[in-house]
């Protein structure tokens, strides 16, 4: 059983931008996720600030979950 894989180079221009800026994002999710979260008082975390730490590396998932729902909101 042979399995054909696309190379990157193989890839129309369109699709490798495509792929350069959604991994640029995740990236910068991530990395906006665990800013907030460091300089976050655990008071003002639902749950704990590992628990969260850990989630947020769960691609797309875990940084969108913590901004929605990991913040306690003032007031």
């Amino acid at each position: 059983m042979s399995r054909s894989h696309t190379r990157w180079s193989d890839l129309p221009a369109s699709r490798r931008v495509g792929a350069v800026v959604a991994g640029l994002a995740q990236v910068t999710l991530t990395a906006a996720a665990y800013r907030d979260l460091a300089r976050r008082p655990a008071a003002e975390v639902n749950g704990t600030k590992l628990a969260w730490g850990l989630a947020i590396l769960v691609n797309w998932v875990g940084p969108l979950a913590y901004f929605a729902k990991g913040r306690r909101t003032a007031g």
